[in-house]
């Protein structure tokens, strides 16, 4: 039997879906996430590697990219992490200056880049993998069984969401 104090945590008393009180509980909910997962730290990623969370998931964008066979460009990496065209090539000059990724000009068109991994970066973005898989392994052993289910399909819809609305 569950405990009656479990229960009310994960079944909060939920607002009216289209009233103010519903943003209002998203937007602290979704931020109770951000920083209790440790998102806003930008000298280690949440699994605890000592890298800011935009480089530590552009290696794992580019090392998921070479093992499908491909190397992005730079345009797809940006789009891949949401970030725009300035911050994608710093990042990319960041990487390549670390010894984590080269560049070269994209045969099919010399304005745009491709990147890829170096074997140092290859071999940080296994570290990286494996750290994550294991921090989000105890994630979801945390989450009752009973409700995982009902976790990753909120999950879903509300990236699903995400990706319905255009940023400006």
């Amino acid at each position: 039997m569950v405990a009656p104090a479990t229960i009310d945590r994960y079944s909060p008393r939920v607002p009216k879906p289209d009233g103010p009180q519903s943003v209002e509980a998203l937007r602290s909910a979704v931020q109770c996430f951000v920083r209790g997962f440790g998102l806003l730290a930008s000298d280690r990623t949440p699994c605890g590697m000592p890298l800011g969370s935009s480089h530590a998931h552009a290696l794992l964008v580019l090392a998921g990219g070479e093992r499908d066979g491909r190397h992005l460009r730079q345009q797809d990496l940006g789009v891949a992490l949401g970030i725009d065209k300035s911050n994608v090539a710093r990042l990319c000059s960041k990487l390549q200056r670390l010894g984590h990724a080269t560049q070269k000009p994209s045969p099919g068109d010399a304005r745009s880049r491709l990147v890829s991994l170096t074997p140092r970066g290859a071999r940080l973005a296994e570290q990286l993998e494996a750290a994550s898989y294991a921090r989000f392994s105890a994630l979801l052993a945390a989450v009752p069984e009973a409700h995982r289910g009902s976790l990753l399909t909120s999950l879903a819809v509300l990236n699903d969401a995400v990706s319905r609305l255009s940023v400006t």
